[in-house]
């Protein structure tokens, strides 16, 4: 059977959300998780149910969907999604029912049928894909500013206008800041605190997926951006300063002329 995990926006409104799915489905709310069991389109037996989690910070998780299905609820989510993302970022996997809970060549296999095991396993998916888009979106920002650096190194300047180098800092900044106000979706989910028993199994997700390193990692590159921002904040400081050197130096140039020019005229 399928696993797919999807991170499509910043947030979905789950107030809006919660309402939307009451008129189809029974909805089953864990925190800022909301559950819903959808028929599966596959095979013959139409008793059997898929499981679809939402989560606040903009991710799903489908178990035993197939592709049109997934689609399908993409499509109904649109309308509760804020600031949805312009590339879809997904995990997909294979899962089957065994003894023990495992996860290995990209299929889990899951210890029993409960709702509760597979929001376990969702939530490190669900992070997976949370922190891929985080990823995505630090590099895509230091390679734009990559030759920053370079510029600064062989020239001693950063040969852009005021106006470039704070739209600069701007995108720097939202950047960095969309990631520091998420920081915490990456620790342990508190729906732990309840159901610690479960929480083997979210760390053998997280564990899978090498969460710990690929956040050390993140945290590492969002240090380069601090420092990139530090770079321009310097380098709009000397400019400004530059300007003022110019401007108090065609300040004393104007003064001296016009006492030169009145003591001219005042010698005639």
């Amino acid at each position: 059977m399928r696993c797919t995990a999807y991170c499509t926006a910043t947030s979905y409104d789950l107030v809006r959300l919660i309402s939307y799915l009451k008129s189809s489905y029974t909805v089953t709310r864990f925190r800022e998780v909301l559950h819903i069991k959808v028929h599966s389109a596959s095979g013959s037996d139409k008793s059997v149910e898929g499981d679809v989690f939402f989560f606040s910070y903009g991710a799903l998780v489908c178990w035993g969907l197939d592709e049109k299905q997934e689609l399908h609820t993409q499509t109904e989510l649109r309308a509760f999604e804020q600031q949805p993302l312009e590339l879809i970022e997904d995990d997909v996997f294979d899962y089957h029912y065994g003894t023990l809970a495992k996860i290995e060549d990209d299929e889990i296999i899951l210890p029993d049928r409960e709702i509760v095991t597979k929001l376990a396993f969702s939530h490190g998916l669900a992070q997976s894909v949370k922190l891929g888009v985080f990823e995505r979106t630090i590099r895509k920002t230091i390679h734009l500013t990559k030759e920053l650096p370079e510029l600064l190194a062989q020239q001693g300047s950063i040969k852009l206008s005021r106006k470039d180098i704070r739209r600069m800092m701007g995108r720097l900044f939202i950047d960095r800041s969309s990631v520091n106000l998420h920081q915490e979706l990456l620790d342990t989910p508190e729906f732990f605190w309840e159901h610690s028993d479960l929480e083997s199994y979210y760390d053998l997700v997280a564990h899978y997926l090498d969460r710990e390193r690929r956040v050390s990692v993140l945290n590492q590159r969002l240090l380069i951006l601090q420092e990139l921002f530090d770079m321009l904040a310097a380098e709009l400081n000397h400019q400004h300063s530059s300007r003022l050197e110019w401007t108090i130096i065609w300040l004393i140039v104007i003064e001296v002329l016009l006492h030169i020019v009145t003591d001219i005229f005042g010698y005639f």
